[in-house]
């Protein structure tokens, strides 16, 4: 419930910077969003790279498995 709170009062915050009539930091915002896009991205394709190399050993992991219960039997 508190993170609920939070999140309506952070994104309260977001729209109150960005208006013109408030603080008015859109073109800041702008620009931040322009520097960060490619650090973002690199990030996120490095989650994507370790998730999926986990995937791909947890699938080797599970057949080798099953191939050792059709073994037992």
């Amino acid at each position: 419930m508190v993170s609920i709170i939070v999140g309506f009062i952070l994104i309260g915050f977001t729209v109150f910077a960005l208006l013109p009539c408030c603080l008015n930091w859109s073109a800041e915002v702008i620009m931040f969003l322009k520097g960060a896009a490619p650090v973002l991205s690199a990030l996120i394709g490095l989650v994507a790279l370790f998730v999926g190399i986990a995937d791909l050993k947890d699938k080797q992991e599970a057949k080798r498995e099953e191939e050792a219960s059709k073994a037992l039997e």
